[in-house]
Parts: C-alpha cells; structure tokens; sequence
C-alpha cells in the first residue's frame, strides 16, 4: 500500500479549467487530468523560473518529489498536444 500523500502547498488557482483542440466540440475528446500539484509545479518551475530545489522550498515538497511532480506534469501535457486530447485542470 503506497504512502498517503502529504498536502502540498498550492497557492495558484487558475482561472481557466479546460484547453482542448481548436476545432473539436469537448465531447469527442479524450482528456488528460493535470493535478493541482502539477499545475503549481509547472507553474513555479516554467513560468516563475525558479530552479528545482526553491520550487520544491515553496511547494513544501523534497526537491525529488518535485521532480516527479513537475515529471508527471510534462508527460501529461505532451500526450495531450501530441494526441489531440483535452487537459482538464483538476479543481480540488
């Protein structure tokens, strides 16, 4: 049984909840969840620029858990612009 999760500092919320291909009505799309953690991980790391190990300080998280937040994040959202797939933004 895997480790319960320990709540992660998220201070972002977003102001938009789905990006989906221009073009193709939602409901013949599949979709990707992006997490709250992956959101802010992305957030911090791409947009605020800060390195691994200061994002990770503000996430509360180890700097190796960010890694694979921010990991995880990528995946998800090459799959999705790759595969034509929406990205829905989980919202709790």
């Amino acid at each position: 049984m895997p480790r319960p999760k320990i709540q992660r500092c998220i201070r972002f919320k977003p102001g938009v909840f789905y990006f989906k291909p221009q073009g193709i009505p939602l409901r013949f799309l599949e979709e990707i969840v992006l997490e709250h953690d992956e959101l802010e991980a992305l957030k911090l790391y791409e947009v605020d620029e800060f390195n691994q190990i200061n994002a990770s300080k503000k996430m509360k998280v180890s700097q190796p858990t960010f890694a694979r937040i921010l990991d995880s994040a990528h995946k998800k959202i090459a799959n999705a612009i790759i595969s034509g797939k929406a990205i829905r933004i989980q919202t709790s």
